[in-house]
């Protein structure tokens, strides 16, 4: 199932999406589609990485040590 939703972007950037649909004869929809899904994995990666470094419990190593472990 689809959702169809609206939004309001800046000119230039609307003129960069349509340059790029042009370029790569792929539809709005598809790369706003593979925009989005990047962005929020981004996130997903970046709340993941914040909770990590503000969890006290977890270990802190040197970068010394983590080449020692990974044997560079």
């Amino acid at each position: 199932m689809n959702t169809a939703i609206s939004a309001r972007i800046p000119d230039i950037l609307a003129r960069e999406l349509n340059q790029v649909a042009k370029e790569t004869e792929r539809p709005k929809s598809f790369l706003i589609k593979k925009a989005l899904e990047s962005y929020l994995e981004e996130m997903a990666d970046l709340q993941i990485a914040s909770d990590r470094l503000r969890n006290s419990k977890d270990e802190i190593i040197s970068s010394r040590e983590l080449r020692k472990h990974l044997g560079l």
